[in-house]
């Protein structure tokens, strides 16, 4: 009966991901990291996929003060780079490796990504407007007891302004990257990143 149910387990939609060597070589971890990353991913995504469900039911946990799903799907499209739906554990380190380790380029790239909801490789202020405003409700009332409901627009307009450089609506990557630089606060927030990670 064990053999059988070694089958059965063979057949119940299980993704392994490629072998460590190889993301190793793509990524910014030693294996030895990859093999913690790995056993955390499995210890909460037993079948090595996550679905944008339980990435929502994951990420919750870590903002219970606010309202997290919204950021959480734009952020699971992030790392969802196939756009099918699901985030296997290679999805899950490349993003990781950037975000932590990555080079301030590399990051921006990354961001600029997560901006970009419909990607067509242009942010517009709708775009914009979303995701701050999802990391807003994310945060919760009591991070921004004093905020005023048009807050996270205000916010948008001063940042869109100087990110749209050649003033045509849209921000393109070089655009976003060249802001992001030469502002401190842009970068400060950036790296709310990786307290938010």
């Amino acid at each position: 009966s064990d053999k059988i149910e070694d089958e059965l387990e063979m057949t119940t939609v299980c993704h392994r991901p490629e072998g460590l060597e190889q993301l190793e070589a793509q990524t910014n971890f030693t294996k030895r990291e990859l093999q913690v990353l790995y056993r955390g991913f499995k210890n909460e995504c037993p079948s090595g996929v996550v679905n944008e469900e339980t990435f929502k039911q994951i990420y919750a946990q870590f903002f219970p003060h606010g309202d997290a799903s919204m950021y959480a799907h734009y952020l699971f499209n992030a790392f969802d780079t196939a756009q099918n739906g699901s985030v296997k554990f290679e999805d899950f380190v490349m993003a990781l490796s950037i975000l932590l380790r990555g080079t301030v380029h590399e990051k921006l790239k990354w961001t600029f990504n997560l901006y970009d909801i419909n990607k067509d490789g242009y942010i517009n202020k709708e775009e914009m407007m979303d995701i701050v405003k999802a990391i807003y409700d994310m945060m919760g009332k009591y991070t921004y007891p004093v905020l005023k409901e048009d807050a996270p627009r205000q916010h948008v307009e001063v940042f869109f302004q100087k990110m749209d450089k050649n003033k045509d609506g849209v921000v393109t990557l070089d655009e976003f990257i060249e802001s992001c630089q030469e502002d401190d606060n842009i970068m400060r927030s950036l790296q709310l990143f990786e307290n938010v990670m």
